[in-house]
Order: C-alpha cells, then structure tokens, then sequence
C-alpha cells in the first residue's frame, strides 16, 4: 500500500502570470519564493513552496503528494505500474523544478495528474505573509471524480487514504490525523476542484469575507461551517476560474481504531450547517 504521509504541493498552468502574481498576492496573501520567466513559487507555511504557477494552459494542474523515502517511492512506483498505471519518473532537472528530492508522476482513476514526492524543501525563512490573511497552511485538496466510488477504492486500498464521513457519495478521505486532505467531487472530467489554506481563526475568515468582497473576488460559498468536519469556511474565486478556500476548526481524528465515517445527505444542510448556499460553485450531481 501507498503510504501518504501529507500534501505536498499544487501546481497549475496559468497563461497570465502576472495575474496569478497580484491575485496570490494581494488577494490570497501568499508569499513569493521565488519568480521565474516561466514559474511562479509561493509560500503558504515553512515549505519552501506550496503552489507553482507555471505558464500554460490552465487544465495543466497537478497535486504532489510526499511519502517517505526514496524505497517508499520505488515501492509505489511497482505498485502503480503493476495496476496498469503509466508512471513517470521525474528527472533531477524535473525534481529541482518541484524543489523535491525524487518524484514520480501518475494518473488516478479519473486522470487526475498525481505526483509523489520525496523531501519536499523547507525554508528557513519564517513565512511572511503578502497580506494579513492569517494564513497557517496548506491544507487539503478537493479533486474532480468521474466516478467517486472507484476512485474512493483506487485512494483507500491502494493507497492509506481512511474515509472520515460521506456527503452523498463524496469521501472526505485523510492520510493523516486531519479530518480530510482529499476530497472527490463528482464531476465530468479531471481537475482540481478547490484549493484550501487553513487560517488562524474565525475573524480571519471574516475579515477576508469583507476584504475579498470590497476587491470584487466573487465570494462563492460562505461564511458558512462544514457539519462534517466543523470548520468554519470561506470559497472563493481566483484567476483561471480556481476555487480558493480559508477556513479554521477542523476536526482531527483522534483515535483511528474507533472512528466510524459518518453519512451524511446529499443537501444543502450537509454542506453548511448555517445555512449558506453556493453561489456560481458547482456542486456535484447525484
């Protein structure tokens, strides 16, 4: 089995850098790492980096996943292949690019471009944030699904994914102690669904609510609270139509041997339990 220890990184083509820049910057409130002619690093915690804008084409998106060594990653290499999956096998010039050790790059199920990653670089430069966003970290992921329940399979038995709860047929799956670092929507084709940052409280998501709104980003769902994980949350629109999420509370598992995943409906209700409602944000069909 494919251990997962956390998510890594994102990367996403952008044909407008400068763009992406301003947004991340004063909008997000990431820190620049680092700018290329063709490559954007950002900060969001003591990593090095946690989102790469690279010029392209804006479906060219891509989630890094760290294990935990270089066997580790042989390992996941002959698993993958033996289940009919191409791999890739990043090349050092490609590994400098993701600022990562060794990585290799496949497909799930639905042909989302997944990338595992080996020692991820971290900063010794306390991150420094662009704005006042309040901003602690990377956090998770939602990920399009074609089919939720094979690829709830593909991301449970084949790597260490537990599901945490259900809305309807979506899994809230983590890898580690967080209620959920992936989540799949369904969806017609691949991609990334929304990107989340955790913040530091409750006024942060309030106050981005308010700051966000004042610069015209198109607030989509929220302030609102996930019933499944208890986070208090705020989605957001960024450049290339990507959904940005803050949000502050969620649970943690605390014991693995007893924890049951709870089934939630597939309604509003189960999506915020105060009552806000997705504006100009998809949410899947059953």
């Amino acid at each position: 089995m494919i251990q997962l220890k956390d998510v890594s990184y994102v990367r996403l083509g952008s044909p407008d850098l400068e763009s992406a820049e301003i947004f991340a910057t004063t909008c997000l409130g990431l820190q620049i790492a680092e700018r290329g002619k063709k490559d954007l690093y950002l900060r969001s915690d003591a990593r090095a980096h946690t989102l790469c804008y690279s010029e392209g084409n804006p479906n060219d998106q891509t989630v890094g996943f760290e294990v935990e060594d270089e066997a580790s990653l042989q390992e996941a290499a002959s698993t993958l292949e033996s289940l009919g999956h191409a791999v890739h096998a990043g090349s050092p010039h490609e590994a400098e690019q993701r600022k990562v050790r060794a990585f290799i790059g496949f497909r799930d199920p639905t042909g989302n471009h997944i990338e595992l990653v080996v020692r991820p670089e971290r900063s010794g430069r306390r991150y420094f944030a662009s704005r006042d966003a309040g901003i602690t970290g990377f956090s998770h992921i939602g990920l399009n699904s074609s089919d939720p329940a094979r690829d709830e399979r593909f991301w449970t038995q084949v790597c260490n994914a537990r599901v945490s709860d259900r809305i309807g047929d979506i899994p809230l799956m983590r890898v580690n102690a967080i209620h959920h670092t992936i989540a799949l929507v369904r969806a017609p084709k691949a991609g990334i669904q929304h990107i989340n940052h955790q913040v530091e409280s409750s006024d942060d998501v309030l106050r981005s609510y308010y700051f966000l709104s004042e610069r015209r980003v198109p607030i989509v769902f929220g302030p609102g609270r996930h019933p499944t994980s208890g986070a208090r949350f705020l989605y957001f629109e960024g450049p290339d139509g990507m959904i940005f999420e803050y949000s502050v509370g969620v649970d943690e598992i605390e014991d693995e041997t007893t924890h049951r995943p709870r089934q939630f409906g597939f309604e509003p209700a189960s999506f915020c339990m105060w009552g806000s409602k997705p504006a100009g944000m998809t949410l899947p069909n059953n």
